[in-house]
């Protein structure tokens, strides 16, 4: 005689708080993702708005930030009449405007930007990686406004003075050959080397940060010397326009700050060693307290 199997409510019961707790464990690990992705659309807002009010501010004083970067151009044409920069199109001097405000908002709303992403990363890190962190994020625009003042006060009147050497009187039957500059493509020159020059001086930065993360290594920065040479020039070839000047300008500076970086690096690996050292050290005497 079979015996039909006998339901238990109990297991029933154990069942469901079991898939309870299941579905509570998946809900708490779809929370964090939720957070985070709001957090990271707040500082997105936060930065975008920003940004707008930057742009807002920048384009009331559009005219002095672009007397300000065409000011090499015009100290080296002073005293000489009829110089001037010209617009072909219509909308051509507006946008020219549009442009110098967005890159003026740029600059000036990078601290927000900044802040914005170090308030979004900070939490995630533990305190000892804060710390070391965050002197990068201070080096950054520090690094940016000496690559950008290097440009405009050093690089800027020597190759302007140079391509101006190129101008002829004319005469003899040959027709006088005279700069009449685009405002838009004058502007868009100087807003390009800026930020080449200012991106170029992150470099430390960058491999600082890599060494760190153990993507690099001085030793393996300092055998690659001769191909950062040829890869600076070249994109100093890229990013300048076509004088000498500009390229030896660039070109430089970046080969003496990947010397700093392999400087930086060897620091940043000396205190690593150090760190991973005295934690052997610790486990070594748990190992020790424990085996007694």
């Amino acid at each position: 005689m079979s015996q039909e199997p006998v339901h238990n409510d109990d297991d029933d019961e154990i069942d469901d708080d079991v898939l309870t707790e299941e579905g509570d464990e998946v809900e708490a690990q779809k929370m964090p993702l939720i957070e985070h992705l709001i957090e990271l659309r707040n500082r997105l807002v936060w930065s975008i708005a920003g940004l707008a009010v930057a742009f807002v501010a920048c384009y009331f004083v559009a005219e002095e930030i672009y007397a300000f970067l065409v000011k090499p151009l015009a100290d080296l044409m002073e005293g000489q009449d009829g110089r001037r920069l010209i617009y072909t199109g219509l909308h051509e001097a507006f946008f020219t405007y549009l442009k110098v405000a967005f890159f003026g908002a740029v600059c000036i709303s990078f601290p927000v930007i900044a802040g914005q992403f170090w308030a979004f990363v900070a939490p995630g890190l533990y305190k000892h990686e804060r710390r070391a962190f965050l002197p990068f994020l201070l080096a950054t625009p520090v690094l940016f406004i000496a690559g950008a003042s290097l440009v405009y006060y050093l690089i800027f009147p020597l190759a302007w003075k140079f391509f101006l050497s190129f101008e002829a009187t004319g005469g003899n039957g040959m027709l006088p050959i005279q700069l009449e500059a685009k405002v838009n493509e004058y502007l868009s020159l100087v807003m390009k080397l800026i930020f080449a020059f200012g991106l170029s001086f992150q470099l430390p930065v960058v491999l600082m940060l890599m060494a760190r993360a153990g993507m690099v290594s001085s030793k393996g920065l300092a055998a690659k010397r001769k191909y950062a040479i040829v890869l600076t020039f070249a994109a100093a070839a890229l990013l300048t326009p076509p004088d000498v000047i500009s390229q030896i300008g660039l070109g430089v500076p970046i080969l003496l700050l990947y010397e700093v970086s392999i400087l930086g690096t060897r620091l940043v690996e000396r205190k690593r060693a150090r760190r991973e050292a005295a934690e052997d050290g610790d486990d070594a005497g748990d190992a020790a307290e424990q085996g007694t």
